[in-house]
């Protein structure tokens, strides 16, 4: 078998036996198919033929094309998988990828938003402003801005009130919403599924956005998805993306893109990270944030408690008996 017949297999392995989210599946292609194709530019095409020599040289020829570290760690988890998988479906007995080191990451801690940027973000001005003055309330295209300007408002306060991720909240069916309950069943990674509670503010705009605002949107043929496009289809996550942007702008929160290409401005993430940012400012354990967030492991979770310094020394200010005294003479 080739490596590319190989790699065939291994990404139906991931989808069907794993279960790996679609954009896990989407970035283990790129960067495997990338591997074969240099592996082939040099003759090997088995994966009996690959070498650990073979493989650190290619670890070495993304460092030289200026790949990010974090994009060569990636890289480098995707090959031990594959090579993995190859050795235990008997593919292969050569397991080139043993202890294999890989540049590690920064650390970057995750940008958040105050609590005062949230309150303007989700407040009833943010959302109406999307609705033109004058125009006539009972008109189709009135009810359509409505609708979308109460989903909009509906999907940010779920995202910041319940931690959500953005394909978790795009994914979310009207089954999984127990309101009387207040509960969600969030299915996220891996197809793992967890129960978050959504309560105040993020219950209210959802209920409102249900009972006001989807059945506008809904048409004949919408399923059984919560948050819907104009189209009547489930809502995207590049839509969604450039929702949570525009309403991040209108509130002071801008969008640029970077010398390097990249695009900054407010992100659905920013604002799961903020929920659980928040959520320990405000006492929370950090078990029960990581529940909250669907974490696997705590170390996940832990990078909250670095990202407000400010915050850990007004605590131990307020705390702490001695903190305000100083050395005595």
């Amino acid at each position: 078998m080739t490596l590319a017949s190989a790699l065939d297999d291994f990404l139906g392995y991931l989808a069907v036996e794993r279960g790996s989210p679609s954009n896990t599946r989407n970035s283990y292609e790129h960067d495997l198919r990338r591997y074969v194709a240099a592996l082939r530019s040099q003759g090997v095409t088995s994966p009996d033929e690959v070498s650990r020599q073979v493989v650190e040289g290619y670890v070495v020829s993304l460092s030289e094309a200026g790949f990010a570290a974090s994009s060569i760690d990636r890289a480098v988890s995707a090959l031990k998988s594959f090579h993995r998988f190859m050795v235990a479906d008997q593919i292969t007995d050569v397991l080139p990828t043993a202890d294999l080191p890989a540049p590690k990451a920064p650390v970057h801690l995750p940008d958040v938003i105050s609590r005062e940027q949230a309150a303007a973000l989700l407040s009833d001005k943010n959302f109406s402003v999307a609705l033109q003055p004058n125009q006539d309330e009972g008109s189709r295209r009135y009810k359509l801005r409505l609708a979308c300007a109460l989903r909009d408002h509906a999907m940010l306060e779920v995202l910041y009130g319940c931690g959500l991720r953005a394909s978790e909240l795009c994914g979310l069916d009207r089954q999984s919403i127990r309101l009387e309950e207040e509960t969600l069943r969030v299915f996220g990674k891996g197809s793992k599924e967890r129960v978050v509670p959504i309560m105040g503010a993020a219950a209210r705009a959802l209920s409102n956005y249900l009972v006001d605002g989807r059945p506008v949107l809904a048409g004949l043929h919408s399923g059984d998805a919560v948050f819907l496009s104009v189209r009547s289809t489930r809502i995207t996550r590049q839509a969604l993306f450039a929702i949570v942007e525009e309403a991040g702008e209108r509130v002071g929160i801008p969008a640029r893109v970077d010398e390097e290409g990249k695009r900054h401005g407010l992100h659905p993430h920013t604002l799961r990270h903020s929920f659980a940012t928040h959520l320990l400012e405000g006492g929370a354990g950090i078990r029960v944030v990581q529940e909250l967030l669907g974490h696997a492991c705590i170390s996940t979770t832990q990078i909250y408690t670095h990202v407000d310094r400010t915050h850990i020394r007004e605590v131990y200010l307020e705390a702490h008996p001695r903190a305000h005294m100083r050395e005595e003479k």
